[in-house]
């Protein structure tokens, strides 16, 4: 059999519910290789509850490694969720909320906002403090076009930012094109990036699921109290 054949059907038994080993018995192939073809085929628990009975063993089945960061991330949006309540109240935490809505990193575990306005990454710098993380650490990296001077755009950006001390990662630089691009920025785009804030990255992306529900049914509260009250005014003036 050639080497996809055997990648077929060694997929195909392990959707058949086969553990490894039983599956190499059939055909000659590593583990290593095996477990490679077969990564995105899950077993269901009735499975893996089969291969226990036939075998005596847990050699096969798939280890959940991550199942207590799992469950510690479900715990953080949660909490995150059920804080959307009362923050909600204030403004500028929601303003932020929203800033980094339309202009921050979705990427996962990634806690960053890039922006070519100082003034947005100071509200962003103000924001993480005043809501998030009160101690966090931030790192700055630059984009740059063909033409910029690096020293100069880093004590921009220091200047501009407030922070004097702060480390940048490598800077990207753009190399020329066309030429017909005008609007270049003298100091480029620069991200400021949050550093060891995986947990905040699932705090914050929870609050921004949470916000729109949060406002749509505080809305619907306004609109059926002045409703209510349009009603009374009709029953007045009658």
């Amino acid at each position: 059999m050639s080497r996809w054949a055997r990648s077929e059907l060694g997929r195909d038994l392990r959707r058949q519910g086969m553990s490894y080993g039983e599956i190499m018995d059939l055909i000659p192939v590593k583990k290593s290789t095996l477990a490679t073809w077969c990564r995105d085929v899950p077993l269901t628990e009735v499975q893996m509850e089969a291969i226990k009975e036939r075998t005596g063993s847990v050699k096969g089945i798939p280890r959940d490694t991550q199942r207590k960061r799992k469950e510690e991330i479900e715990r953080i949006r949660e909490v995150a969720r059920a804080e959307v309540a009362w923050l909600s109240l204030d403004p500028n935490w929601a303003a932020g909320v929203v800033m980094y809505w339309a202009e921050g990193t979705k990427t996962r575990n990634k806690f960053s906002m890039a922006n070519t306005d100082p003034r947005v990454l100071r509200l962003f710098i103000a924001w993480v403090r005043d809501y998030v993380l009160p101690d966090a650490e931030f790192r700055l990296m630059l984009h740059l076009h063909e033409g910029n001077i690096e020293a100069n755009a880093q004590k921009h950006w220091r200047q501009a930012l407030g922070l004097p001390e702060v480390s940048f990662q490598k800077t990207f630089v753009k190399p020329a094109g066309t030429g017909h691009r005008k609007n270049t920025h003298l100091h480029g785009v620069c991200t400021v990036r949050t550093m060891r804030a995986a947990d905040a990255w699932q705090r914050v992306t929870a609050w921004i699921d949470e916000l729109p529900n949060h406002l749509a049914l505080a809305c619907g509260d306004i609109y059926n109290t002045l409703g209510a009250a349009g009603a009374i005014g009709s029953a007045v003036d009658s």
